[in-house]
């Protein structure tokens, strides 16, 4: 991967990280388009991840930032391993089996391979150890036949295959009163937000911590909605990546401190997915699809985010080439967390 690429071009729950995961209406991966255009390395540096070893957290389809990420770290050379929903993993299994995902070229690379992910954990990071499992988890049929899912099992599964890995990425968030306000959500409703989606990636640090090499480097997903009031975007979600991005700045001082890695987070902006969609539903257009209206219409580059945008600059982010960048909440989103007033009212306030 191209220097270029990087420099311009800066899921596994119920809701997708970062706020929404991708899904195929002007969010598809601009490189899967018959117009792909070739571009020129800066300077004549590249990403070149080979020899090292990712996993990430949070994959259990295409659509998503996750696989975007994946397809970004594969392209530059990294090994690929992936942490996935009991739930969904036999779906994901099967899907990836069939050849589901090269209908849309989701699984070509740059060079024209096949992108391969070298192995897929059962993973629900809500669970620390084995025995934070309650029995009425063990005992669902979502679950059955899969052992070893909380983090520090997938954790040890990891270290059991590859010794030490060097790029960990959070991708995962799970809001179950996301379509309420915040006035409105239960004590229940609002932690299982943040277990779900913020208190995941401590954990997970926490448990791959020790088996990252030095230098590595861990990346997370968040929304704007952590420091702007997005309407709709309820249930504690939030406070979650409120508290995500806090954490990271935190994680990046005591992890960098005590392994030697890098502890980063990108605020990417929304892209419409079925996870996303599922937030509100109206007659005319979702809660997704009207935050992806307002961002085109509003922010100071206008044109689609799509999730190669996302993946591209994570797999910078995650390089020796930003060796040195930490504790950083990176915007991904077409400019739109700069803007304080709505563009038709900004112009017909400048020009009066």
């Amino acid at each position: 991967m191209s220097l270029f690429l990087c420099a311009t071009a800066v899921s596994g729950y119920t809701l997708g990280a970062g706020g929404a995961l991708q899904g195929r209406v002007a969010t598809q991966s601009r490189f899967s388009e018959a117009s792909r255009v070739a571009a020129e390395p800066l300077m004549g540096m590249s990403v070149d991840l080979t020899g090292k070893t990712a996993f990430v957290a949070g994959v259990a389809d295409s659509t998503g930032y996750g696989w975007a990420i994946c397809k970004a770290l594969a392209n530059a050379g990294c090994k690929i391993t992936v942490g996935t929903w009991p739930p969904v993993l036999g779906i994901f299994q099967k899907s990836l089996a069939s050849g589901k995902f090269d209908e849309a070229a989701d699984m070509i690379l740059d060079d024209g391979s096949k992108m391969v992910i070298e192995k897929i954990y059962p993973l629900d990071a809500v669970f620390d150890t084995k025995a934070d499992v309650p029995e009425d988890v063990l005992s669902n049929k979502r679950y059955a036949g899969l052992d070893g899912f909380s983090i520090e099992e997938t954790a040890e599964a990891v270290k059991a295959d590859y010794g030490k890995i060097d790029i960990l990425v959070h991708s995962l968030a799970n809001g179950p009163e996301v379509q309420k306000p915040l006035l409105e959500t239960s004590r229940a409703g609002y932690l299982a937000a943040a277990s779900a989606s913020s208190y995941s990636l401590v954990s997970l640090v926490s448990k791959f911590g020790p088996i990252m090499n030095e230098g590595g480097s861990v990346l997370s997903l968040t929304y704007i909605a952590s420091e702007k009031v997005i309407p709709g975007y309820g249930g504690g979600m939030s406070s979650a990546k409120a508290a995500l991005e806090s954490d990271t700045r935190v994680l990046a001082w005591e992890a960098g401190r005590k392994y030697n890695i890098a502890v980063n987070t990108i605020s990417a902006g929304p892209l419409k997915s079925r996870a996303a969609s599922a937030i509100s539903k109206s007659d005319k257009k979702s809660f997704i699809e009207v935050g992806i209206d307002y961002c085109k219409a509003n922010a100071p580059l206008a044109k689609d985010l799509y999730s190669d945008d996302v993946g591209q600059t994570a797999c910078c982010l995650l390089s020796p080439l930003f060796g040195a960048v930490t504790g950083v909440t990176l915007y991904v989103d077409n400019g739109m967390h700069a803007m304080g007033m709505i563009q038709d009212k900004a112009v017909a306030q400048c020009q009066d």
